[in-house]
């Protein structure tokens, strides 16, 4: 019984060991101690500012619905229906002004009683100083508000680990062609991947 109890102590170390020799395997290029950058607190904050050209009528729209319910068609609120769609992100609110990417994702309308979307968007920046990279909202948006909040769940590239929150308005809509644009302020703070290491100098 001493004699196992002596080999288990010998082999302790080395499985604890383990782990991290098998992490370091799988985040090459320093993508590990930058991921434990996370733990320091050292994040940055970005304002984001960008219109979404949302085309739900006319020849090319840029929203479609997928399905709905039997309750869609005599609900008020339209409640049950799922539309996706890939929106143009421009950085005014004219949409030939700058073009800055896409807003793609899913909207269900899932409120019985108020005109409010269940929302899954993704938008994905094709140009500027955060191209290549994503933000991602996801979160109940009540369209008849005048300014709307949705939580900032993550993000890619640039924004890796992003959280914050997105403010929403209806900057225009034309009902005879279906046209809106909408205005997005994002607060987001993230890990800035070009940072030098800091476990380096601890």
């Amino acid at each position: 019984m001493a004699n196992l109890i002596a080999v288990i102590l010998m082999l302790s170390p080395l499985m604890v060991s383990l782990p991290n020799s098998y992490a370091r395997e799988q985040w090459p290029n320093g993508e590990l101690e930058w991921f434990q950058n996370i733990c320091s607190g050292k994040e940055e904050v970005a304002e984001v500012r960008f219109f979404v050209q949302d085309v739900l009528g006319g020849e090319k729209p840029t929203v479609y619905e997928v399905a709905r319910a039997s309750i869609t068609s005599n609900s008020t609120t339209t409640f049950g229906q799922v539309r996706v769609l890939d929106d143009l992100l421009t950085a005014g609110p004219d949409k030939d002004s700058e073009k800055l990417g896409r807003a793609q994702g899913l909207i269900t309308s899932a409120d019985l009683e108020t005109s409010a979307l269940a929302m899954y968007l993704n938008f994905v920046f094709t140009s500027g100083q955060y191209n290549g990279s994503t933000l991602s909202v996801l979160g109940r948006n009540q369209i008849m508000n005048v300014k709307r909040e949705l939580p900032v769940v993550g993000g890619t590239g640039i924004f890796r680990m992003a959280r914050g929150y997105a403010i929403t308005n209806t900057y225009s809509y034309d009902p005879y062609t279906n046209y809106g644009v909408l205005e997005y302020n994002i607060y987001v703070s993230y890990v800035n991947k070009s940072r030098k290491s800091l476990l380096s100098s601890a």
